[in-house]
Parts: C-alpha cells; sequence; structure tokens
C-alpha cells in the first residue's frame, strides 16, 4: 500500500474538516505527520484532538522533514503564494485552499482596480511556474468540485450529450467567522472571492468538462460583468436596532454578482453573500439544451427536523451557519460527504501516491482568480471587462 505524510498549517475552520477527511482515504496509508502554526498552545490541541503525531517550533522543520510528502496550507490568503513556493521549492506537493491567491492592496480608481487584476495573475503565475518546475504539484482545493451533486450533474449532463447553455449559482450565509477575511490586505477580496469562488470554480469545471468530452479542448471565460456592495453599511441595514448578520467588515465588500460569459456564447451567473439568513446556501442550477440539473449542496432535504424549543438539538450539529436550532431544520446526516470533502482528501492523496493531476488544480485557481478580479474591475468601471487567460 502506498503511503504519505501529510503536515497541516494552522487550526482553524478549514483545518479542522481537512484532517477530519484525511482520516476517511481509502487504499492509501495517510499519516498524519506534524502540525505548525503560529501559536503553538493552538497546534498542539489541535495535533492531540485529530491525532497528528507531533507539532513543529517553525515552518522550516515542516520543509526539512522527510517524511512530509504533502503540506496542506490552511492559512489566511495573504500567506498562499509565498507557503505555495517554500513547499514546493523544498519538494513537497502542497493543498492550497481556496482562492489560490489575490491582491492585497485594495483599488480606489480603475488604474488601481486594472493593478489588483494584474497583481493577483502574476502571484498566480509564479505559483504555476514553481509547480512545473519542482516537479510537485498544487492541490487547488475547491471542494465545489468534489462534491457528489456536482459530479452527478457532470454524469448526467455528459449522458444528455446537450450543450449546457447557463450555469446559476451563489453561495451565502449570515457572515464570516474568520476576521480575516473582513479585511482586504489579509482576505485579498469579500463575498465575490471567498465566497463568490466556490459556485464560480464549480462552473468553471462544469464548462471545461463539457468542452473537453465535445471537442478536446475546454470552454473558457471570456468575459465577465460584476458588481458588489456593503449591505451591512446600508442606510436601510443601519435603521435597525440589533442585527442577527455578522457585521465589522473593514474595506471588503459583504454582496456581489457575476455575470460570466464563455468563449462557447454561453453564461453563468453567479452570485454570493455574507448577508444570508437560515444557514449556509451552497446552490446551482444548470440549464442545457435537453435537461435542467438542480443541485442542492446545502440545504437539502436528506434530515429534516423540527423542534419549538432552540436547546433540544444543542447536543447535535445541525448545519453550518444557522443562527438558531428552533424550528424545522434542514440537517443533513453527513455535510462533509455532501459538501466533498472527503472525495477532495482522496483525490489529492492519490495524485500524490500515483503521481496524477488533481481533479482541481493550479489552472482552475487561476481562472477564478482571473475572472473575479476582472468582475472587481467591471464593478468598479460599470463596462463589461474581457477575462485575461492564459
Amino acid at each position: 500500500m502506498k503511503s504519505i505524510g501529510i503536515a497541516m498549517l494552522g487550526y482553524g475552520f478549514a483545518a479542522n474538516f481537512h484532517a477530519e477527511n484525511y482520516k476517511r482515504v481509502h487504499g492509501i496509508d495517510v499519516r498524519l505527520t506534524g502540525v505548525w502554526g503560529r501559536r503553538p498552545d493552538a497546534a498542539s490541541e489541535f495535533a492531540s484532538v485529530h491525532g497528528f503525531e507531533k507539532t513543529y517550533g517553525a515552518l522550516e522543520e515542516v520543509l526539512d522533514d522527510p517524511h512530509v510528502d504533502l503540506v496542506d496550507a490552511c492559512l489566511p490568503t495573504s500567506l498562499h503564494e509565498e507557503i505555495a513556493m517554500a513547499a514546493l521549492n523544498a519538494g513537497k506537493h502542497v493543498v492550497i485552499e481556496k482562492p489560490l491567491s489575490g491582491s492585497f492592496v485594495r483599488g480606489d480608481d480603475e488604474a488601481g482596480w486594472r493593478r489588483c487584476l494584474s497583481a493577483s495573475l502574476e502571484s498566480a503565475d509564479r505559483m504555476i511556474e514553481a509547480e512545473r518546475s519542482s516537479g510537485k504539484r498544487i492541490m487547488y482545493a475547491e471542494n465545489w468540485v468534489y462534491a457528489p451533486g456536482v459530479q452527478k450533474a457532470k454524469r448526467l449532463l455528459a449522458s444528455s450529450q446537450s450543450p449546457i447553455l447557463r450555469i446559476v449559482g451563489e453561495e451565502s450565509h449570515s457572515g464570516t467567522h474568520s476576521p480575516y477575511q473582513m479585511q482586504w490586505k489579509t482576505a485579498g477580496g469579500g463575498s465575490l472571492l471567498v465566497k463568490g469562488c466556490h459556485p464560480l470554480g464549480g462552473a468553471l469545471y462544469l464548462k471545461m468538462d463539457e468542452g473537453m468530452r465535445q471537442s478536446g479542448r475546454p470552454v473558457r471565460p471570456v468575459r465577465v460583468t460584476g458588481n458588489v456592495a456593503n449591505l451591512t453599511k446600508s442606510e436601510a441595514f443601519e435603521t435597525e436596532e440589533e442585527h442577527t448578520i455578522r457585521t465589522g467588515w473593514v474595506d471588503c465588500e459583504d454582496w456581489g454578482t457575476m455575470v460570466v460569459t464563455f468563449d462557447d456564447g454561453t453564461v453563468a451567473q453567479i452570485t454570493a453573500a455574507d448577508t444570508a439568513l437560515g444557514g449556509i446556501q451552497n446552490v446551482m442550477t444548470v440549464y442545457a439544451g435537453k435537461a435542467t440539473v438542480q443541485i442542492g449542496m446545502s440545504p437539502n432535504t436528506s434530515v429534516v427536523a423540527y423542534s419549538p424549543d432552540d436547546k433540544a438539538f444543542s447536543h447535535e450539529y445541525v448545519r453550518e451557519k444557522v443562527e438558531t436550532t428552533a424550528g424545522w431544520q434542514f440537517t443533513n446526516p453527513d455535510e462533509d460527504w455532501i459538501n466533498g470533502f472527503p472525495h477532495e482528501m482522496q483525490d489529492f492523496c492519490e495524485s500524490v501516491a500515483y503521481d496524477r493531476p488533481p481533479k482541481s488544480g493550479s489552472s482552475l485557481g487561476r481562472d477564478v482568480l482571473a475572472v473575479t478580479y476582472a468582475a472587481y474591475l467591471s464593478a468598479a468601471t460599470g463596462r463589461e471587462v474581457k477575462v485575461p487567460l492564459d
């Protein structure tokens, strides 16, 4: 049996579900080698909870460890390029959480937003060049690619032999739990980037797959229009005395939308928000010439529970980002599974063990950046923007 060692960088929200789903990998001996983070006490607690063998005192110790094959970086976006370059140059494969990278000085005029677009792609290109020259791989952790609903949609669309005409996708909830995502200098963007990258990544993946099936080349995004807003700073929102929706945004938007046009003339409509009550909304509908496919990652009706008492389910997890557990609840028996996390970790481990590309790699991550930062430029100028490809 193939064996790989994994080092985790970080110990927050994403690191927790990555660690749990490495334990579900089958057919490969996965060793949870160690954890590094800037707070040694938090790293030690994380290692104990998840069964990692040790903690590291410095990043250099991770990179020098011969037992580490794969470095999983669950860190702020502003650190992605630095970590990826260091891991690849040390001869390690690397998992990079979404988005792949970004531009961390916010634009304030058209020239500034053009600089953001260029800077984000220059960062991605440096990472991709390091990947190429090192012979190791970047695993782009876009779980929508691996979600069973998206994979089923891909197979249904292939069976129908019908062109995808329009994709409508959304990820929204009532506000990020991560303070770094509320600041441009660490997140590189707000809802449009940090939330919108999920349905956008899923849409780009389905169109790439369609093109490869039908003509041997991926269908690519070529133009985009975008719009963004800070709804929690609006006059309407501020009339409320108490807020259920999370506030505290520094300089990032809390709502965004974009319309993407592909080189075959079809479109995708992507929306993202940190201003939606009722638990996380991860949904997509694919409209094809001979079929319509609806994907309900969350909410879904696999398990629906009711109680008038908001403490009745206090000892059992219900659903991500739900504000109250009173009333009807759209929970499900395995949220990680429906979101594609075990499938993602399985693919990443197989990519390392068998030296093959992952389903979600650096090229998808770059395209997401190209579309999203072009959408920011569009929002700033009020004009449709050409998407800069390779």
